[in-house]
């Protein structure tokens, strides 16, 4: 796949790049819009300290488990 890329020219290569640009940022403006419906909808304080908390919950157990993979 990577391979094929390499072979586009750079204006294909920009305009590629900033399409999956664009499609990052739209699934994650999604995502925090749905936790900003669904996680404490109440308390916005509290929705964020425990998405914040969640977050780095999951960064560490990442963490631990690509340690174990190497």
């Amino acid at each position: 796949m990577f391979s094929h890329f390499k072979l586009l020219k750079p204006a294909h290569k920009m305009f590629f790049s900033l399409l999956i640009g664009v499609a990052v940022v739209a699934f994650w403006r999604g995502a925090w819009g749905l936790m900003d419906l669904y996680v404490l909808p109440g308390n916005p304080s509290a929705s964020f300290l425990l998405s914040m908390v969640a977050g780095l919950a999951i960064l560490a157990i990442t963490h631990y488990w690509s340690k174990e993979l190497t």
